[in-house]
């Protein structure tokens, strides 16, 4: 099992109208280090697959970037994070890679080896269940960051079904509690 999670939203606050953009105005969301270590227990690899625009925008360069990953991965160890992907894109000059595009995702189970339907999705908006969808992928809904609102606008039919949970810890105790049933918070 591969497990891809979005960024902002679901590891950290997320900034509706602006960035993270240094590592003090990363602000981890409860439990997510001890949460993704249960995953690392169950020997699945964990990918970050974030749409990071500020970087095409100019707010910050892939160096700043790359600081503030390595301050999450110190801040949620002895949990890891095996990969990151992330696209660069402006929104007005958007790729594949992009979400709701595939392509990170795509690159993450290619790099692993893993199948479309060996791979799981978290993240807290339509373009990332947009992006987990075209890839093939098992998508979990957070509540967090985007989330809720989210899921009060409706998920459009074509990405259905899709799990809802309340955090990325609820995220991951679905998963290690079952997963094979379908969740009684699957929405429609």
């Amino acid at each position: 099992m591969l497990i891809l999670l979005d960024r902002d939203g679901v590891l950290n606050q997320d900034y509706p109208d602006d960035y993270v953009k240094s590592p003090a105005e990363l602000i981890l969301l409860p439990g997510v280090g001890e949460a993704i270590a249960k995953l690392n227990a169950r020997g699945w690899p964990v990918a970050l697959c974030t749409n990071q625009a500020c970087i095409g925008k100019g707010i910050i360069d892939e160096a700043m970037l790359a600081r503030i990953h390595a301050d999450l991965r110190d801040r949620i160890a002895p949990a890891r994070i095996d990969a990151i992907f992330f696209a660069p894109d402006p929104p007005w000059a958007v790729t594949d890679r992009r979400k709701p595009g595939p392509g990170m995702l795509r690159e993450a189970m290619a790099m692993f080896r893993v199948a479309p339907h060996e791979t799981v999705f978290i993240g807290d908006a339509v373009t990332d269940m947009q992006a987990a969808m075209a890839a093939g992928c098992r998508r979990i809904l957070v509540r967090t960051g985007k989330g809720k609102k989210t899921q009060a606008t409706g998920l459009p039919e074509d990405v259905l079904p899709v799990t809802i949970a309340e955090s990325l810890p609820d995220a991951v105790a679905r998963l290690l509690s079952d997963l094979n049933e379908p969740s009684e918070a699957t929405t429609r």
